[in-house]
């Protein structure tokens, strides 16, 4: 099988996720990472070519390695260790990104399991791709079939909670079971370096998630435990989105009570955004939305009312329903508002701290923080 890898990426004639295939447990028998699953995938692209030379291009991250006693067999450790140094590999922080880079440029086939949620916004070229990705799966016989993977249209609010995700996983602050690590997202954290300002939530709107190290939330540039700040202060963005396009955000903080319409004062002004009619419409305080507890709710206070619609855990947007004047209801991320027609206010996809813990209350297991330890807060 090595005969039909290649060392660059102009060369091949697909491109293998291997840290992905490695993973796929689906396939080529037990264990948490095979790399002869990896020889399944070339035997069944050689079927499907008709090609005994089929070239492939393998990018793994770094972390693949990493996780070497997980192999079912160490000698696999020893074999990918060589591809790498022999430039078989190409070993990267971030495999799914340089993936998607050169399959972008390229068009050069991908052969995965993983459906990049996560990458969207910025390699939007995956959104209704049927062409391009190969998905393997099992075969007769021990075998593997690779399969066209439909990549699917996902919602705004889909593709926000992926990046969620990714971002926390770069940051080892996912659990075993892909659970935010919910003990440490909801403090607020500061390096224990006078001049270090990256986690501080006082230092301004950028705030650095923590990087873990053997179960402690540390610092990345100076590599020492953080300290531990108090309570992270709610957070959420609103949207204006006019003829379906984002014209403006906003943020709230805890505690806070903003009012959105034409032109309340103080509150969030929107006549500048609007046209002459869609400004006849919109009352000069149209909804007010408060941030109280983590928990961000909304109430419709104008005189020409307001539609809302929801959205359901796999981003869905329900149907249109009218808002009950001066009754305040939840205002999750996704879901919309509508001001008066094509003015719709929203809420941004991205779950922040304060809300994790309602989010994910369905069973998360949550790691306690190491006593003394200090803990990190979430980029905004």
């Amino acid at each position: 099988m090595e005969h039909n890898l290649v060392t660059s990426a102009d060369r091949a004639d697909y491109l293998v996720d291997l840290s992905n295939i490695v993973r796929e447990r689906s396939i080529g028998g037990p264990g948490l990472r095979s790399l002869p699953r990896l020889d399944l995938v070339v035997a069944a692209l050689v079927r499907l070519t008709g090609d005994p030379d089929v070239r492939v291009y393998l990018i793994a991250d770094a972390s693949l390695l990493g996780g070497s006693r997980e192999f079912t067999d160490q000698t696999d450790v020893g074999r990918l260790r060589r591809w790498v140094a022999d430039g078989l590999v190409e070993e990267v922080p971030d495999a799914d990104d340089r993936v998607l880079e050169i399959a972008g440029m390229t068009r050069v086939p991908v052969i995965t399991g993983d459906r990049y949620d996560a990458y969207r916004t910025e390699h939007t070229w995956i959104q209704g791709n049927t062409s391009q990705f190969l998905k393997p799966t099992p075969g007769p016989g021990g075998t593997v079939t690779l399969v066209p993977l439909d990549m699917g249209v996902r919602t705004p609010a889909q593709i926000s909670r992926r990046e969620e995700l990714a971002a926390l996983k770069k940051q080892g602050l996912l659990g075993p079971d892909r659970t935010p690590l919910i003990e440490v997202l909801t403090r607020a954290w500061r390096c224990p370096e006078r001049r270090c300002s990256l986690y501080d939530i006082h230092s301004g709107d950028r705030v650095l998630l923590p990087r873990m190290h053997r179960g402690v939330p540390t610092c990345q540039q100076h590599r020492v435990p953080l300290r531990d700040d108090g309570p992270r202060p709610a957070t959420a963005q609103l949207k204006v989105v006019i003829n379906g396009t984002c014209v403006a955000r906003y943020t709230l903080d805890e505690d806070s009570v903003t009012p959105v319409g034409r032109y309340p004062d103080p509150g969030i002004a929107l006549i500048s955004l609007l046209d002459p009619e869609a400004a006849a419409t919109v009352s000069r305080e149209h909804v007010v939305v408060s941030l109280q507890q983590g928990l961000v709710l909304l109430r419709d206070v104008s005189s020409y009312g307001s539609r809302m619609r929801t959205v359901d855990k796999r981003g869905r947007l329900g149907p249109w329903e009218q808002l009950p004047p001066q009754v305040d209801r939840r205002f999750h991320p996704g879901d919309e508002v509508e001001l008066a027609p094509s003015v719709i206010l929203t809420r941004s996809g991205r779950i922040f701290p304060a809300e994790l813990p309602e989010d994910w209350r369905a069973g998360v297991p949550q790691t306690p923080v190491p006593p003394g330890a200090a803990a990190p807060t979430m980029s905004v």
